[in-house]
């Protein structure tokens, strides 16, 4: 089951790579407390660089674990997110414009400056797209039992 819903034209894939890079400011001042953080003056923006680097494959790295956890990905403008449950209400503000309110549980969360990416609740209200996607799963699992196979 896919579900799409756009006040804008295209159709975004769900992927975490097109989340990355996103330029906010809580973002970027995340990185300069980091910065300050681990050394701050003495650091080159080459080393601040390949740092972030390398916490995001690690942060690839742990969604590459976590996903088959999760029935569904949700992804707005601002983050991308990993659920089993997941609301999605249509409102409408009180000059008449339509936005969004996404309400997860158990939900991960795509964010290599969040310490802790497992979060219990999550509530998004955005103006923006949401897109939801239910996850197949794998061709590469296998059943439990194959006939003609010993156990």
């Amino acid at each position: 089951m896919d579900l799409w819903l756009s006040s804008g034209e295209g159709t975004p894939q769900a992927r975490p790579d097109r989340v990355r890079g996103t330029g906010h400011a809580d973002e970027r001042a995340a990185g300069e407390r980091l910065q300050r953080a681990i050394g701050g003056v003495g650091m080159s923006a080459e080393d601040l660089e390949k740092y972030e680097a390398e916490m995001e494959l690690q942060l690839y790295r742990e969604y590459r674990d976590v996903v088959g956890l999760f029935s569904h990905v949700v992804e707005t403008e601002r983050r991308f997110y990993l659920t089993n449950e997941v609301e999605l209400n249509v409102r409408n503000s009180d000059n008449g414009e339509v936005f969004f309110e996404v309400v997860m549980r158990d939900a991960w969360v795509w964010d290599m400056y969040r310490p802790a990416r497992f979060v219990k609740n999550v509530r998004v209200v955005t103006f923006k797209d949401v897109n939801i996607e239910e996850l197949a799963k794998s061709d590469l699992d296998l059943p439990d039992e194959k006939p003609g196979f010993p156990a």
